[in-house]
């Protein structure tokens, strides 16, 4: 008798162990093999299944760039992919045809929870939201040194006059370089006015759908134009670096981090290289909005974090919805900033930063806690971005193109990527 009990409650322990097998769930995750984006994945995976111990993930990396990308399209198109990927948002995105291949996530309960400047780079033109985000944005704006502020008693400017009425203060009552270039590593040409695409769509709300629909033009757009023209008046006021055609990158980020310099237009992806190379000045380093006309039109230009997604073509979209509803919550906010530090804010409604988060993230909170002070780059919001941009910068910031004529040759310049791409209407 005892010992057909003692068979009985092993065979019941045996049964209650595989139907726990059996209802335990594995998802798939497709990432790129970016540390920081794998160790994201990492820690919000195993939040997830701390959470739901019936949830597992297995993680699979991909290579970055042009490769990563035609693996995503490749897996896409032959029902191959993971049950969830993670890719670009914004235009990128666009290029996948979300509606032909991807789950719409408006039914998550947290979707409520993201920024409108962010869910208007993974929706189509129905409404629908394919992704969320898993990681902080990106700032575009002028960089500056905060203690040649406070020594001269300058205040953060809201206007391009205020701005340039900072600079002259500046050439006048020290020996520091007013506004920084670095023309050496052409890219960086191109902030100031990829930077003032927020001052484009206050005065232009519908900018990005009439010029990817071939309908307005740089060169007759006035607030367009004024992106290249403001590009034109840093060159023609003097207030550059010397050395702007031959300074890199690396060097602009030193003359502001010492204080030789002190406005630099960059986006904030520059805080990881002065964190590593001048720990001790990050503090000194801060963020305003690239200024435009109006003080009550004043607002950030945002670069979007990539996203999460889920395929069609995926057995288990219940299932991976609701881990994607976690990833658009301030819990998952929290592991992440756990994870790889805080680097810039959330999209996502609700989410908190460090007390002693670093000044130049503080300074971005602000824009991102009031309706309508943030704006995608445009390259979020249309896929005409021409390849020929930072030529046609480096140009009219030296003064060897003006402004209307850099504008010009731009317009031209995106017509051929739009004609490869074979947008309507071009």
């Amino acid at each position: 008798m005892k010992l057909h009990m003692l068979r009985t409650t092993a065979l019941a322990v045996l049964a209650t162990a595989a139907a726990a097998q059996v209802s335990a769930e594995e998802l798939s995750v497709l990432v790129g093999s970016n540390p920081d984006t794998v160790a994201i994945a990492e820690a919000l995976t195993a939040a997830y299944t701390e959470k739901n111990p019936d949830v597992t993930f297995e993680i699979e990396t991909r290579p970055g760039g042009s490769e990563g990308d035609n693996i995503v399209k490749t897996r896409l198109a032959t029902g191959e992919m993971a049950d969830i990927f993670e890719h670009n948002s914004g235009s990128l995105m666009q290029a996948l045809r979300p509606s032909r291949t991807m789950v719409p996530l408006n039914d998550l309960p947290n979707m409520e929870n993201l920024l409108e400047s962010y869910t208007a780079t993974v929706s189509d033109s129905d409404g629908n939201i394919y992704g969320v985000p898993w990681n902080m944005a990106v700032g575009g704006g002028i960089l500056y040194h905060r203690p040649t502020y406070e020594a001269l008693g300058l205040e953060i400017p809201k206007t391009w006059d205020e701005y340039m009425a900072n600079n002259a203060r500046i050439a006048e009552e020290t020996d520091k370089t007013p506004i920084i270039q670095t023309y050496r590593d052409t890219w960086t040409s191109q902030i100031p006015v990829l930077a003032d695409y927020y001052n484009v769509q206050a005065e232009n709300p519908d900018f990005a759908e009439k010029f990817t629909n071939n309908e307005a033009k740089f060169a007759t757009t006035e607030a367009a134009t004024k992106s290249f023209l403001r590009l034109q008046q840093g060159y023609e006021s003097g207030y550059y670096n010397e050395d702007f055609g031959a300074a890199s990158y690396n060097d602009g980020l030193e003359m502001l981090a010492t204080g030789e310099g002190v406005h630099y237009p960059m986006l904030t992806v520059g805080y990881g290289a002065i964190k590593q190379n001048h720990p001790e000045l990050l503090n000194d380093i801060g963020i305003f909005a690239q200024p435009g006309d109006d003080p009550d039109k004043n607002g950030l230009t945002v670069w979007i974090p990539d996203s999460y997604y889920i395929p069609q073509s995926s057995d288990k979209q219940e299932l991976a919805k609701e881990f994607l509803n976690f990833v658009a919550s301030p819990e998952a906010c929290d592991v992440i900033v756990n994870t790889v530090g805080a680097n810039g804010p959330f999209v996502v409604k609700g989410c908190k930063l460090p007390d002693d988060v670093m000044p130049g993230v503080a300074e971005m909170l602000p824009y991102f806690e009031e309706d309508g002070r943030t704006a995608p780059a445009l390259e979020f919001l249309s896929p005409v971005k021409g390849p020929g941009l930072e030529q046609i910068t480096v140009e009219v910031g030296s003064g060897i193109r003006d402004a209307q004529s850099g504008a010009e040759l731009y317009d031209r310049d995106v017509e051929k990527q739009a004609k490869q791409l074979r947008l309507p209407n071009w």
